[in-house]
């Protein structure tokens, strides 16, 4: 059964009060219309609990707005859902598309810093995330008392004499769901033997992210990128006002897991609706898939967030990774297979429990600090 305003329902107890389960959850296909965001098209999700969000499909099928209740869970960049055709992919300029986001997927055969990697030129984060997908499906479907909903597509990255690498994502909730899943597979449809880089842009916001936030995961470790991080690395897990000339900070962690490799990291703000405990946000997702995991803390005016991102790789570009030995590489027809949950955390009972499963999974309440190499 679904629990909704208050109570558990069945499934004739909800179609008896409503002309269509669109009146309480479900998906709806739009198309934005103003500025640069003009013509991509977005399926809009809503759950009957409280928890919306958006998927920009000819974004790479990304998500850009969430919310709870009216309370937003990511940021969003001053430049909104920027459409595709202004994606250029030199140096820097991927960031003029940047919209933030609950997600904003970097990849698929490179990502990071921009670099000269075998003579090539690439630029920051990779190209996915600005192919529009093709072959979208809906499903929206009763199973026995349970509503369940999901989109999915595909996005092709290739050009003539390239690489041919298929995303195929699939987003879904249902009912009364406070959560939803991501799930990606990745595919090398091509004849050759090629890089694969793949990195999950996740972006909380205020207020989820504010003064006396805090990150909590099962870290053992704590590596700073550079010199800027290592400046006040012990801080890592703490968020300040927004702040003036901020430069950000990036940290890699290594995390416990539990004996399937499955681990997690949320922000709580206890401050943020204290009467209840906090609000807050968490993912989980495999190890074995996605085997780091990046912080970018950003608490600069107007560019005030935190990306928790799991990735295949390093984000200092392709020929770094190379260099470094732990360049992924896909054979003609191999797959991978990556799977993300995010769950919105309300109250101080939820917050509680996660905090009890993050410690459940051995992380260290002071983790060791590394050097990056």
């Amino acid at each position: 059964m679904a629990h909704i305003f208050g109570r558990d329902y069945t499934k004739k107890e909800i179609l008896t009060r409503v002309g269509d389960i669109s009146q309480i959850a479900g998906i709806r296909l739009a198309e934005l219309s103003d500025g640069k965001e003009r013509g991509v098209r977005i399926a809009e999700f809503k759950t009957g609990a409280g928890l919306n969000f958006t998927v920009l499909l000819d974004r790479g099928m990304d998500i850009s707005n969430a919310d709870y209740c009216g309370r937003p869970l990511n940021w969003r960049s001053a430049g909104g859902d920027v459409a595709p055709q202004y994606f250029d992919q030199e140096g820097l300029e991927w960031l003029y598309g940047f919209f933030g986001g609950l997600l904003c997927t970097c990849g698929m055969t490179y990502c990071g810093a921009p670099c000269t990697d075998e003579g090539k030129e690439l630029g920051l984060h990779g190209r996915v995330s600005n192919i529009p997908a093709k072959e979208i499906s809906i499903s929206q479907r009763w199973v026995g008392d349970e509503f369940n909903f999901s989109i999915t597509g595909k996005v092709v990255e290739t050009y003539v004499f390239g690489p041919v690498l298929q995303l195929t994502r699939t987003i879904s909730s249902s009912l009364g769901a406070r959560q939803l899943m991501v799930q990606d597979v990745v595919e090398n449809i091509g004849h050759d033997t090629v890089p694969h880089m793949y990195l999950l842009h996740i972006n909380l916001g205020f207020p989820v992210v504010d003064a006396g936030a805090e990150l909590i995961l099962p870290v053992t470790k704590v590596t700073p990128r550079d010199a800027e991080a290592e400046d006040g690395k012990e801080r890592f897990n703490c968020f300040d006002e927004p702040t003036a000339g901020y430069k950000e900070k990036v940290y890699y962690h290594d995390l416990a897991t539990d004996k399937n490799g499955n681990t997690m990291a949320g922000i709580v703000n206890r401050n943020c609706d204290p009467a209840h405990g906090g609000f807050g946000a968490c993912m989980i997702y495999n190890k074995n898939e996605l085997p780091n995991l990046i912080e970018w803390k950003q608490m600069g005016q107007g560019v005030y967030t935190v990306g928790l991102e799991p990735a295949n790789c390093r984000p200092e570009g392709r020929a770094r990774e190379r260099a470094r030995g732990t360049l992924q590489f896909l054979k003609p027809g191999e797959k991978r297979t990556y799977t993300v949950r995010f769950r919105v955390l309300l109250g101080r009972d939820e917050i509680k429990q996660f905090e009890q499963t993050v410690r459940a999974l051995g992380g260290k309440s002071k983790p060791v600090f590394g050097k990056n190499v």
